[in-house]
Formats: structure tokens, C-alpha cells, sequence
């Protein structure tokens, strides 16, 4: 059942402050905290500090205790307990420049029925603990809250009767093991933005302490939750090879450029086509010669057709194919003397991303846009998705999915016109993204179409598309 509103006789709040050292700062925190109107109480928790904490908390109008034990993770689970209100809202002790609404905003999905836990989000920029050990950690093991930009903030606001049943942990880890066991208890977690703050930074050596421990924690919900099983983290490995290959995805990965170059992959950067080769080494051939090169079937209807063919086959033997493959002589000269002169460089083929993406390494290009094969377990499910890019509202009036499409987002992105992007095709589908780029290069035409849609043919040695480009 979904919780109702506070009643106006308990909209009130008690602002939590785990404090050690903190002479310089801690009453300018009690003193913004008493300022809300919603809280009626602050607590300040002191971990035997010897500089005057405690009696500046005080006289700012906290009410103070001394932690039962040293550590944050106890300070602030003492505080829980001393805190009279269902609303607690904890803040650090050596926070400055707070908007003034801050408390409100906090509190108020809380307050209003709508969260049982909001974590602060702010534009100082992510600390090297959250960037390099908290969100690799977190797409790794807990990938649907890792999209959350400040998972070890201390500024965090929750109802007192749901935080008394989770673990504190007695160190760094705390913050970031209350709000995975939030989301893993099923708590509406909310993120609110406060603005801009300033925070006392720490030396590397505490940083690394902090790293050490905040991994620790999340190693430990990861083993609580049974998240440490290999099988999870590949399929989390799939979940993120999947999202890095949406459109919107790519494309904000793709630098503007005032140049684009777009090539196919079989027949073009390599020497054969992808699957032909797959389909040797698995043996799979004769049932792939029914399909292959009908272009009477619908586009899609033929590509899981064939995406079926190649069920059970291992991850690997797709990116070993892809890897052993040999490539077109001058390929990766012709790649890397496009991007010499000022092209971003992508590939753009109907076969699969597994395979494109270990290609465009080969020949060191900028992206690729393909299919996407599904793997379960490390082998090939049978079911595939169209590289979305493919679709365009408004794009190719013959084809539904054309890597004209893929131009024309492209193109969009870079803010260019067709007459800024080279393609460079060999196949039938190649033929509306030769005829709508200003260059196009027909590379050893497999049909006469073909041929005409190319403004220049090159044979044999893929280097002659850089000489076309200096006539």
C-alpha cells in the first residue's frame, strides 16, 4: 500500500550531525539546521573530539551526546535512536555554503508520502573515491542504482522506522551500505538536487582508506544480496555492452566533427564477410545458405533468421572469428590517414556489434553502429536487436531500417551536411548511403548497382579512398 502524507502534527524533522573535529564548521551547521522551520531538534553526535566540538554545537543550540563508540557508522546510528521525529535528515559536520531551502527540499518526497529515502546530489564534482571505487563497483554489482551522481554523499534524509532496521556500517562504508540496502529493501529512493556545496576535502592517505573501505562494503551487499555469482556479472557485463551501444548512447560519445567518414565492414574492412566465417568454423553453413543474401525477405524477419542460426555458439568464438579475420590490405592505413585528416571515422554494417567493435579496434576507428546479438551465460541466446540507429523518422523512403539512417543522426549530431561525410560501401545495402553522401567510394562493387551509386571506384588496396580524397 502506498504511504500517505505525513499528518501536520508530524511534519517535523530531526537534522542529524556525526561530528569529529569539526570546531571550524559544526556551529554554522547547527545554525542553518535551526533556521528551517521544519526542524525542531539537532543532535549533534560528537566522536571524541578534542577541539571544542562539542561545546560550540552546544552553544549553537544542538543538542549534543558523545557517540557509544568511535566511528561514523555508530554516531550516526546513536543519533537515529536519540532522534524524537519519524523525518531524520543527516548532515556533515564540515558542510558550508548550503542553499537555504536545502532541509525543505530534502525532506519533502519524505514528507509528502512520495520517498522513504532521498540521497543529496550536488554540482561539486564527483570525489576520486565515487568516480574510481564507488560507480565501477556499483555498475558492476548494483548497475540499476549506479545511475545515482553522488552515492557516498553523507547528505541524506530517510523515515526513522526504516533506517532502524538496516546495518550501519562503523566506518566510510556507511552512507553507501544504507543506500544499497535501501534499494535492495525495496525503499522508493529519491535523489534531490541541493545545489551547489562546499566540503572539506581529504589527504590521499584517508582517501585511500575510504576507497578501501567503501569497496569493502559493497563487496558485502554484493555477497548479502548474491551478487558475487560469475553468472551475475556477466550478464550485468551484457546489461552495459548493450546500453553503450544505444543511439542516444553513441552519439554523445561521438566528438562534432566538420568531417565523417562511414564504411561497411564486410567486404570493405574485411576481406570476407562476418558470418560466412562464423558460420565455417561452426560448421553452420548449409543452414546459412538459405537465408544469406535474400534481400526479397524483410530486413528484419532475415536477421533473426540468421541470428537463430548461430544459438549456443560461445562469446568468444565470435570475437576470435572477429579478431583472426584477415583485413583488407590498407584498412587500418586508410582508418588511421582519414582521422590524420580531421574524419571521424565509424562503422556502419548489419552484422554484429560483438564483432564490428572488436574491428574497429583493428583499424583503430571511433565508433560503430551494428546489430546486437544476445548473449545469456557467455553463448548466443538466438535473439538479436537492430542496431537502432538504423531507424529514422523520416530517413530512407525505401528501407525502414538503411544506414542512411545512420547518416542522417549522425549528420545531426555533427551539424554537417551530406557534402562533409565520405561512404564507402561494397553490397546492395550500401546503396542509399552511397548515393546520399557527397564522396562516395564504391570498394570492389559487388553488383552493377553498386557500382553506380559510387562516384569512385577503388579496387584491391583500400588506400586509394585516400587518394581519391586528394584529386
Amino acid at each position: 500500500m502506498e504511504k500517505q502524507p505525513f499528518p501536520t502534527s508530524d511534519r517535523k524533522v530531526s537534522v542529524i550531525v556525526p561530528a569529529l573535529n569539526e570546531s571550524e564548521t559544526v556551529a554554522s551547521v547547527v545554525e542553518f539546521a535551526r533556521r528551517c522551520p521544519l526542524v525542531d531538534e539537532v543532535i549533534v553526535v560528537d566522536d571524541g573530539s578534542v577541539d571544542g566540538t562539542p561545546e560550540l554545537a552546544s552553544a549553537a543550540g544542538a543538542v549534543v551526546f558523545t557517540s557509544t563508540m568511535l566511528g561514523k557508522g555508530v554516531s550516526m546510528e546513536d543519533g537515529l535512536h536519540y532522534a524524537k521525529n519519524e523525518t531524520v535528515l543527516y548532515l556533515d559536520g564540515d558542510l558550508s555554503s548550503l542553499s537555504p531551502d536545502v532541509i525543505e527540499r530534502m525532506v519533502e518526497p519524505i514528507l509528502t508520502g512520495n520517498a522513504d529515502f532521498v540521497k543529496a546530489r550536488f554540482t561539486r564534482s564527483a570525489g576520486r573515491v565515487t568516480t574510481l571505487t564507488a560507480r565501477p563497483l556499483l555498475k558492476t554489482y548494483f548497475p540499476e542504482i549506479a545511475h545515482f551522481v553522488q552515492p557516498l554523499s553523507g547528505v541524506m534524509a530517510a523515515r526513522k522506522s526504516f533506517l532502524e532496521d538496516l546495518r550501519f556500517e562503523n566506518d566510510y562504508g556507511v552512507d553507501i551500505g544504507l543506500f544499497i540496502d535501501a534499494a535492495m529493501n525495496h525503499a522508493r529512493v529519491a535523489e534531490v538536487d541541493i545545489g551547489h556545496i562546499d566540503h572539506d576535502s581529504h589527504p590521499l592517505a584517508v582517501l585511500e582508506e575510504m576507497a578501501t573501505q567503501v569497496a569493502r562494503t559493497i563487496l558485502d551487499r554484493a555477497a548479502t544480496y548474491g551478487r558475487l555469482r560469475y553468472s551475475y556479472i556477466r550478464e550485468v557485463q551484457e546489461d552495459e555492452r548493450h546500453r553503450k551501444a544505444e543511439l542516444s548512447n553513441v552519439l554523445q560519445h561521438i566528438p562534432k566533427c566538420e568531417q565523417l567518414a562511414l564504411f561497411d565492414m564486410d567486404g570493405v574492412l574485411l576481406k570476407d564477410r562476418f558470418i560466412r566465417e562464423l558460420a565455417k568454423r561452426t560448421e553452420k553453413e548449409s543452414q546459412l545458405a538459405e537465408f544469406l543474401d535474400r534481400f526479397d525477405m524483410d530486413v528484419e524477419e532475415r536477421a533473426r533468421k540468421i541470428a537463430a542460426i548461430f544459438t549456443g555458439v560461445a562469446r568468444s568464438v565470435f570475437e576470435q572469428t572477429a579478431r583472426e579475420m584477415p583485413l583488407t590490405p590498407g584498412a587500418a592505413e586508410t582508418i588511421v590517414g582519414l582521422r590524420k585528416a580531421g574524419f571521424r571515422v565509424g562503422i556502419v554494417t548489419d552484422s554484429y556489434h560483438v564483432a564490428a567493435e572488436i574491428v574497429r579496434r583493428r583499424v583503430f576507428a571511433d565508433f560503430s553502429f551494428a546489430n546486437l546479438m544476445r548473449f545469456k551465460n557467455g553463448k548466443a541466446s538466438g535473439g538479436i536487436t537492430l542496431a537502432p540507429g538504423m531507424v529514422y523518422a523520416g530517413g530512407c523512403s525505401v528501407h525502414k531500417h538503411c544506414k542512411v539512417n545512420v547518416m542522417r543522426h549522425l549528420m545531426e549530431r555533427m551539424e554537417i551536411g551530406p557534402d562533409c561525410v565520405l561512404a564507402v560501401g561494397d553490397g546492395e545495402n550500401d546503396v542509399c548511403m552511397l548515393q546520399a553522401a557527397g564522396v562516395s567510394v564504391a570498394f570492389e562493387p559487388k553488383t552493377e548497382n553498386v557500382r553506380a551509386a559510387g562516384q569512385h571506384i577503388v579496387e584491391g588496396n583500400l588506400t586509394g579512398v585516400l587518394e581519391v580524397l586528394q584529386k
